[in-house]
């Protein structure tokens, strides 16, 4: 039976790590795999100075996803990506519906118990709240 995967992608070690697992997973199965990058932006200062940074970040991060298409041209049209504005655990807990996703692949930081209490993890968060199996990836 093939698979809907969806990776949250944000270019790290570990986020590689996730994108080659279920690549390899979509490969066997005959699956199809989505790769999203979630854009968070912050209140900023000045609004100008906010929107050349989100519209920077969002050319980067589509840059790094093509980049990432490219290096898995065997999955075509299997595979397809998006950035999207908002918190990453909001967003990819939201493409599960919007997409028909049956299995969520993340990355693990790594950070420490200081870092996640600060920021939050957001493989804690899809854990947390997915009604689809999830595999964190380390």
């Amino acid at each position: 039976m093939s698979k809907h995967y969806l990776v949250g992608y944000d270019g790290s070690a570990s986020a590689d790590r996730a994108f080659a697992f279920a690549a390899d997973q979509s490969r066997h199965d005959g699956g199809r795999i989505r790769v999203v990058s979630a854009l968070q932006v912050t209140d900023a200062g000045a609004d100008s100075c906010a929107a050349m940074m989100t519209d920077e970040g969002a050319r980067q991060a589509r840059d790094m996803l093509n980049a990432l298409k490219n290096s898995a041209s065997d999955l075509g049209s299997r595979m397809d990506t998006e950035v999207v504005y908002g918190s990453p655990g909001d967003v990819l807990l939201a493409q599960v519906a919007a997409h028909g996703i049956d299995h969520i692949v993340v990355g693990h930081s790594g950070r420490g118990v200081l870092a996640r209490w600060l920021i939050g993890s957001v493989s804690d968060d899809i854990l947390s709240r997915a009604r689809v199996p999830v595999t964190v990836v380390r």
